[in-house]
């Protein structure tokens, strides 16, 4: 199959915008939570209606500070409840949110704010205000600045009471479907960051539909705890569906306290990347293994995948379902208590998540829905459904959307979805559109049913010296799930095999050392070079070359002394490679794995 679309389930108005959304979940529900926020050891409900009244005093407090119609607003603010009353409410005042990862840099800053002409900013602490002011002088458009550590949305609250209730609704109701709802940046993987245009129908339609095939879990009386930042399109998008479908949001910011913040929310759903799904399994892992029930644990785990897997066969055999009724007292149920006992699915995406996590979630009452999607398609163009799903697919298109595979094994998408466009950059649109659809660059299949498969990057296939294409994924996902792995970048393009870069994982190293009769105190460099814990990358990397020929398997790889992290500017907030710089910053270490001794199979370099 080569394309695949998937009707709309709602009938689509072109006169609705994203606050309409808002209006009419406080008129079905007005008394049930929409949102909660810390409050002491526990939380704080937040109905819908209470929301809309607070939307409104700060869209009023907006437009008596003189924001007018259209006029974009810079927001740098981490995850937390004031981020999407923030974007409400610039709704609301029928103005339009430019978001900023609270991570960029000044320089980062300024281009986002001056690319997108905005005339003012909302900063959330002293340390973005610090960031934003280094480069003031250079944004002359900017004449308006808030920060909410000081108070500054109770005040704007406040000020708007000479603002009449016509004249708001008035503002709420100016922009139309088609119009600009809101610029997202790209994260700058492949070059300098693009604004994309993403409409009040992009949001308005795909959520409507969205709801509909996902009833089961967007729906009054689910939860979930955003953690992820909200600036980027997959977290802001699902906050949008929450307020369109009456689920009730937390958030958590700082990862260290998201285990305890599960226990005490305890969400019915969540949303991640594969990556937190790794890392929750891992220090699982450890943890027993420190305990002296790391054989246990890895036992249960395997039984877990065992069983998840013959669930899809349609039988499971009577001695395997005893094991698994045995681990599931002594393992599943504790690391389903650990995330707050009630969570049954979680929504995963921008990377794969793998068949072995997949299954192993599964066992455990947690079904992951990979799904796929670009800031350029509104987040999700494909999700896995909780009564059509298959493990290690990106599930079907949404209602609405369509799913094209070019000759090229390029992945094609049309739809409600899909952005209008690059922000005063048309060259840049044009290379991406081809007629309605958005060329992703991304290589991809359809099966027969319309599960997308995703097989890697059409710009980071590898082609090496002997004419072998590669694509990295396949071999940096695996390697990735070994708890001692932070990164890994594939490298080979025309040489005469592929190698690899790799990173520890900072967080998971002592407790490794300390399981395996290693210091704990060891520093990464020192790590680096440490017999054991090469010998066990090796294993990673052996692990990961039997899934792939003997051309395409990694011949050597260089671990690291450092890490590849956001601050470095190797990595984007989402933790995605940023492959380009990498390979560009590395290249002397890249240059000496090929200048050194002939290939072996498996030999490491250290740099």
């Amino acid at each position: 199959m080569d394309q695949y679309f998937v009707p709309p389930v709602v009938t689509a108005d072109p006169e609705a915008n994203t606050t309409d959304l808002l209006i009419e979940r406080v008129r079905l529900t007005p008394d049930e939570p929409l949102f909660s926020v810390p409050e002491g050891a526990g939380w704080r409900d937040i109905t819908a209606a209470e929301f809309l009244t607070q939307v409104r005093a700060v869209a009023k407090g907006l437009i008596a500070a003189g924001i007018e119609p259209g006029d974009k607003i810079g927001l740098m603010c981490k995850t937390r409840y004031e981020w999407t009353l923030i974007d409400f409410a610039t709704w609301f005042a029928g103005a339009v949110l430019v978001p900023i990862y609270e991570t960029s840099s000044p320089a980062q800053v300024q281009w986002n704010m001056s690319d997108s002409g905005a005339t003012a900013v909302i900063l959330e602490t002293a340390d973005h205000f610090a960031r934003f002011d280094e480069v003031h002088a250079d944004l002359p458009l900017v004449t308006r600045v808030w920060q909410v550590d000081l108070g500054d949305l109770d005040k704007l609250a406040s000020s708007g009471g000479a603002v009449s209730d016509e004249e708001l609704e008035r503002r709420r109701t100016l922009a139309k479907g088609s119009d600009l709802a809101t610029l997202i940046y790209t994260s700058g993987t492949m070059g300098r960051p693009k604004g994309c245009i993403l409409t009040h129908s992009n949001f308005v339609e795909l959520s409507r539909n969205a709801a509909v095939v996902m009833k089961d879990i967007v729906k009054p009386g689910a939860s979930t705890l955003l953690f992820i930042t909200t600036a980027h399109v997959f977290a802001r998008f699902i906050s949008i569906l929450s307020v369109h479908g009456g689920v009730k949001v937390g958030h958590q910011a700082d990862t260290k306290q998201l285990l305890p913040a599960l226990g005490s929310f305890k969400p019915t759903f969540l949303l991640a990347v594969p990556r937190v799904f790794e890392k929750v399994y891992n220090s699982s892992e450890q943890k027993a293994e420190t305990g002296g029930r790391g054989k246990i644990f890895r036992s249960a785990a395997a039984v877990a995948v065992e069983h998840s897997e013959a669930l899809d066969a349609g039988h499971v055999p009577l001695g395997l379902r005893l094991k698994f009724a045995l681990f599931d007292r002594l393992v599943y149920s504790k690391l389903r208590a650990a995330l707050g006992g009630r969570v049954q699915y979680a929504v995963s995406g921008s990377a794969p998540l793998g068949h072995r996590l997949g299954h192993f979630y599964r066992s455990l009452g947690i079904t992951i829905l990979e799904g796929y999607g670009l800031t350029e398609t509104t987040a999700p163009a494909t999700v896995n459904l909780t009564d059509k799903f298959k493990i290690g697919s990106v599930g079907p298109a949404l209602p609405g959307v369509g799913i094209k595979i070019a000759d090229d094994g390029e992945i094609l998408v049309a739809g409600v979805n899909v952005f209008a466009g690059y922000w005063q950059n048309e060259a840049a649109t044009a290379d991406v559109m081809d007629g309605e659809w958005f060329k992703t660059g991304d290589i991809g299949a359809l099966d027969d049913d319309g599960f997308l498969t995703i097989t890697g990057r059409k710009k980071e296939i590898i082609v090496t010296a002997g004419g072998k294409n590669v694509a990295p994924a396949a071999l940096e996902d695996p390697i990735r799930s070994n708890p001692l792995v932070g990164q890994v970048v594939v490298v080979g393009d025309q040489k005469p095999f592929i190698s690899a870069l790799i990173t520890l994982d900072a967080e998971m190293l002592p407790v490794w050392l300390g399981n395996n009769g290693q210091s704990a105190t060891l520093t990464l460099a020192e790590a680096a070079v440490n017999p054991a814990v090469l010998a066990e990358v090796q294993r990673a990397v052996d692990a990961a070359n039997t899934l792939v020929s003997r051309a395409e398997s990694i011949r050597k790889f260089v671990v690291l002394s450092d890490d590849f992290t956001e601050a470095s500017g190797h990595l984007t907030p989402k933790l995605s490679i940023k492959r380009a710089v990498i390979l560009k910053d590395y290249a002397p270490v890249i240059e000496g794995i090929y200048n050194a001794a002939p290939a072996t199979e498996g030999q490491s370099l250290v740099h």
